[in-house]
This record gives C-alpha cells, structure tokens and sequence, in this order.
C-alpha cells in the first residue's frame, strides 16, 4: 500500500471517529435529543378507521370549527392516486399541530405535524388516497381547533385500489 494511501484512509477514520464523539458528547449533554428530532409515532391513531376516533386520539377533540384562515391546496383531480400533492398553510396564530385526513382511506390520518413555537405554519406533503374522498385539514391554534376541507377526484387509486 502506498503511504499517500495510507494517510487518506487514517484520514478519513479520524473524521468519521471524531464526527462520532462529538454527535455522542451533544447527546450526552442533552444539547441533541433524538426523541426530539424524530417525529412522535402515534401507530393507534394513524391504524384507527375512524375518522372521529383518529382526531380524538391525535388532537383531543373530533370537532373543529371551519375557518377560512386554513388554506388547503389540493388538486381537484388527481390522476394516481399514490401520489397526491397536499399543501396546508394558516394565518392563526400560535400554531402547533396540522394533520390531515383522508376519510375514504383504510387508515384516514395521512399526516400528523407537529410544529415548534417558531415555526411557519406552512406544511407540504405528497399523501396517498385509495378513492375520490374529501382532503381534511385540521389546525389547532392557541388551542383550538380550526380545519377546512376539499374534495380530491382519485381516478387510479394509490392505497392498493
């Protein structure tokens, strides 16, 4: 082995070796928590057929009140269902969860986020929806829980339809 060879392995082993320490030390002190940094599984909300029982388990309430404050920007049609291109966005203040639902699903929660004090209530996701169904948008703001709603032609379904 040549020594140039050499020294860019030992190189690279060193980086990768003090990338580790340092990601180890900031856990360690509590500066990165990573059950901060991944999103909060909720597997019994998402898994429930219900509509009402997922916004109860996910939110604490089924009933929201329709605001024209919560944008939802859906397509009318869309041609495959797999793949659907959602976008939700608020003026309300003190945001700090946007879910979405789909009720014609197996499994109605599409999405659960769940936003810091600082962040844009502004989310987009791709979903996926087995049939023509309602795109239901739910904000909680200050407590509250304020959504919208828009239909979604599905004309090949993306959920195994």
């Amino acid at each position: 082995m040549a020594t140039q060879e050499i020294d860019t392995q030992r190189r690279k082993f060193l980086t990768g070796a003090l990338a580790l320490g340092g990601v180890s030390t900031a856990i360690g002190l509590g500066v990165l928590a990573p059950s901060r940094a991944l999103a909060k599984w909720q597997e019994e909300a998402i898994m429930t057929t219900s509509l009402d029982d997922g916004l109860n388990q996910v939110l604490g309430s089924s009933t929201y009140q329709e605001s024209d404050q919560v944008q939802l920007d859906a397509p009318e049609v869309a041609e495959n269902g797999a793949t659907v291109p959602v976008s939700v966005e608020t003026s309300l203040p003190n945001v700090d969860n946007i879910t979405l639902y789909v009720p014609e699903n197996n499994a109605p929660i599409s999405a659960v986020f769940e936003l810091g004090s600082r962040a844009r209530p502004s989310i987009s996701q791709r979903i996926q929806m087995a049939d023509t169904s309602e795109v239901v948008a739910v904000v909680k703001s200050n407590g509250q829980l304020y959504g919208t709603s828009r239909k979604v032609q599905v004309t090949v379904g993306g959920c195994g339809g």
